[in-house]
Formats: C-alpha cells, sequence, structure tokens
C-alpha cells in the first residue's frame, strides 16, 4: 500500500511566510502562489488562504485560482472591515504551474495570508 505525505510550506508569492499585499484592482492580479510542476497523478499543492482587510469599509475581493475565466476560475469574496482574518480558499488542490492571483475593488488594503501542503502519493 503506498504512502502519501504533505509537507507544508509559504505561498510562493511570499516573503518568509509573510502576508502578501494585495495591489491590483483587476486582472491580472497580484501572484498570491505557484503550484507544483507537472500533472503527476497524486502530486499537488493543497491551498489554504486567509484575508485580512485594514479598510474601514467591506472590499471585495476576487482570487483567480488557476487562471483567470470569469466565472469558472474566480473566488468572489466580500471581505468586512477590521474582522481579523477570514478564511478564502480552504484546501482546494492545483498543480502544473497553476497560478493564484488577487485582485481587490480598492489598493493596498488586502492583505493574503496562508500556506500549501506540498502533497505526494
Amino acid at each position: 500500500m503506498a504512502s502519501s505525505s504533505a509537507v507544508k510550506r509559504k505561498l510562493s508569492g511570499s516573503t518568509d511566510g509573510r502576508g502578501i499585499k494585495v495591489v491590483q484592482i483587476a486582472t491580472p492580479g497580484d501572484t498570491i502562489h505557484t503550484a507544483v510542476a507537472g500533472t503527476t497523478a497524486g502530486t499537488f499543492d493543497e491551498i489554504w488562504l486567509w484575508a485580512f482587510n485594514s479598510h474601514t469599509g467591506n472590499i471585495k475581493l476576487t482570487i483567480e485560482f488557476g487562471g483567470a475565466s470569469a466565472p469558472d476560475d474566480n473566488i468572489v469574496v466580500t471581505v468586512p472591515a477590521l474582522a481579523g482574518l477570514v478564511p478564502i480558499v480552504p484546501g482546494l488542490i492545483l498543480q502544473n504551474e497553476a497560478t493564484v492571483k488577487a485582485f481587490a475593488s480598492s489598493p493596498n488594503v488586502i492583505t493574503i495570508h496562508g500556506f500549501i501542503n506540498s502533497i505526494t502519493d
């Protein structure tokens, strides 16, 4: 019986595991993560993201998950003002160097935090 392994890693768009500020207000968004290369079955990045809104009003955040086709690749969330870390991506998987990007309705007020579990069968 084969065994799987998962190793927690920082988002590729992060410096030292810190949050990633969303500057863009339209597609293409800021790069949050680029998934593992290749299409080997059982080799994926499991992606976990949270967002913080430092603004005084609610902000619309769009995550481009694996591509930029709307609505196919979009995850759209309204992030409440000053509400702490809000879950955005709950462990969805990608591979083949697909990217996760983000843009918001207002620049420089959303910060994305998170990690990936690098999964290999």
